[in-house]
């Protein structure tokens, strides 16, 4: 039976030191029909381990209704990475941060804001019980001593910038070891003292995360931790983006330098992200440190292997390095070549406003999103405006798109910390708020969305309110299209918000890189996969369509188009373009 053990000083594999060379690559981030190719792609770079989170609220978006299947299918995951001859390491949260929605928190966890997340609230660690004990049932016949993948277990997620609550960590601890997962447990923080000091307890090795500076920071964690392997957990060789921010790269020479400096130390590393993949649908996070900033659709990462799973110069250049530590396997990637260019007409469009895609529930005073299902992606608002004044609105989550009389009159914005809008006169005030990402990381996780009250018109509080989710999914927007649809003029710009429809031909030979420019705001299907947001403001001016999507024939397109389209067209194009590096 093969074991996997924390040593004095190293890991330990069947009793021999083990140095783990690993690379983060998150299954929900990735289309299943590539998880295969992708696997094998990092193995070729010389990994012998692979990493993932699990996302809470992808796995359970309603309570009690936990699924893993398609591509929620962490066993068939595991399973792969065992099949390519590497390792696993799972990091189940609950709280993953990620740049995922909600850090990984599901909404019908958080719609009660009296309970405490990350706590030892009772409800909470209750829920958190349910969920461990599912997710355990899938990790805990694939450990390596049952001849599975999975080496290491991580407890919560950078918990030492968070709190302090050894009582809440211990009580994970027991509920992992009860769900028997006997593999070595751990946590990781960025190496400072207090965050150390917080965000881990005696029995748990600590771990670290850093992009560089790699012996100071192993040497602040040896401080910490006098015995045991030393790790960076997260070693960042790369970054995110947000809307409206450059596109970040780092220097593959600085970064496979920075490798090199962990490996030859003997310090075990997780390379984050080694394939980055995309925030498919509305899954992208948000951060907020004062200023709100959502997190693009692309999770590319500027990763060794790109979205696409193109090797970089990175993939080379950390190939090489570990080749002076650890044996890599003689096959390499097969060459990538360019993806297909092509353009189709967007054909039928039918006014958001048109499409009777509303449930409309009365409420006196306008609520947050949380008290009518809290929705991803959007949610309408509608009252009487009796007269001209001036609108404030508490807090606006995250984006809200005012209409007086179905004419556009302004737009607040949380990003702006816009909160006033002069209204010319009185009439019918609708607003269609976007939900951009939930915030992952700091004290606001898990907020609501939508108007966060009071709404008033000259200090006055507005009531008589009718509201709405909108969770737009695919079926319903092609159902208004069918039944509502008018034919769009060949060139003539569209107008937001509105859904359009097209058709395109492209089988599934290959992945497509749908060209976004010219388009306003909003989110794209592609035959019925939600495949994400898209803006004007950038950097990202692609989306990324894997080729398991298409099909031999008639491939649908579907878009909700919030502000505008200046060029109602289909086109793909032959490299991503993730935009500029500098503004």
């Amino acid at each position: 039976m093969p074991t996997f053990a924390i040593g004095e000083t190293d890991f330990l594999l069947d009793g021999a030191p083990f140095q783990v060379i690993s690379g983060a690559m998150h299954y929900f981030r990735i289309h299943p029909d590539q998880w295969e190719e992708r696997l094998r792609t990092a193995r070729q770079m010389g990994l012998n381990t692979i990493e993932t989170y699990v996302p809470w609220n992808a796995h359970e978006p309603r309570r009690g209704e936990f699924s893993a299947v398609g591509g929620l299918d962490l066993a068939r995951f595991l399973d792969l990475v065992r099949a390519q001859g590497m390792f696993a390491i799972v990091r189940p949260g609950p709280y993953i941060c990620a740049e995922w929605h909600n850090g990984g928190l599901p909404e019908w966890l958080i719609e009660d804001e009296a309970l405490a997340v990350r706590s030892r609230d009772p409800r909470y660690l209750a829920e958190v019980e349910r969920y461990l004990s599912e997710v355990y049932k899938i990790v805990r016949p694939r450990q390596i001593h049952h001849s599975g993948a999975v080496i290491l277990v991580q407890i919560e997620n950078e918990y030492g910038a968070y709190g302090s609550d050894a009582a809440y960590l211990r009580a994970l601890t027991d509920m992992t070891r009860a769900d028997g997962i006997e593999v070595p447990l751990t946590t990781v923080d960025q190496p400072t003292d207090t965050m150390l000091d917080n965000g881990t307890l005696p029995e748990l090795l600590s771990t670290a995360s850093f992009g560089s500076r790699a012996a100071e920071r192993l040497a602040t964690l040896r401080r910490h931790q006098p015995t045991g392997p030393l790790m960076c957990a997260e070693f960042w060789c790369g970054w995110f983006d947000s809307w409206g921010e450059p596109h970040h790269t780092t220097s593959a020479k600085d970064s496979a330098a920075d490798l090199e400096a962990i490996l030859a130390m003997g310090a075990s590393v997780n390379i984050y992200m080694v394939h980055g993949g995309t925030n498919f649908g509305y899954s992208a996070g948000a951060n907020d440190k004062g200023i709100y900033r959502p997190i693009i659709t692309s999770y590319d990462y500027d990763a060794p292997i790109a979205e696409d799973g193109t090797p970089r110069e990175k993939y080379w250049r950390f190939r090489e390095v570990i080749a002076r530590h650890a044996p890599v396997p003689e096959d390499t990637p097969a060459p990538r070549t360019p993806s297909r260019v092509l353009e189709a007409a967007l054909t039928r469009a039918v006014p958001l406003a048109d499409a009777e895609l509303e449930r409309w529930i009365e409420h006196e005073a306008a609520p947050p999103a949380t008290a009518f299902g809290s929705p991803r992606g959007y949610s309408r608002y509608a009252t009487t405006i009796p007269h001209a004044g001036v609108l404030t609105v508490g807090e606006v989550r995250d984006r809200a798109h005012m209409y007086l009389d179905g004419r556009p009159v302004g737009v607040l914005d949380r990003e702006a910390h816009d909160r006033t809008l002069a209204l010319p006169s009185g009439g019918e005030l609708s607003i269609l708020v976007e939900h951009l990402g939930g915030v992952n990381y700091g004290p606001r996780i898990g907020e609501s969305k939508g108007l966060v009250g009071p709404v008033r018109l000259d200090g006055r509080e507005l009531n008589g309110w009718r509201v709405s989710p909108l969770e737009l999914e695919a079926d319903p927007i092609r159902a208004a299209l069918d039944a509502r649809g008018l034919a769009v003029n060949p060139g003539v710009p569209l107008g937001g918000p509105v859904l359009v429809s097209g058709h395109f031909e492209a089988d599934a030979s290959g992945d497509l890189h749908l060209d976004v420019r010219g388009w306003g705001s909003g989110a794209v299907w592609i035959n019925g996969f939600p495949l994400g947001r898209y803006s004007a403001r950038g950097p990202q001016e692609t989306l990324y369509v894997p080729a398991p999507l298409l099909r031999s024939e008639g491939n649908e397109i579907l878009v909700l188009e919030v502000r505008g389209m200046a060029d109602p067209t289909i086109r793909c194009v032959p490299e991503p373009r993730l935009g500029p590096t500098e503004f």
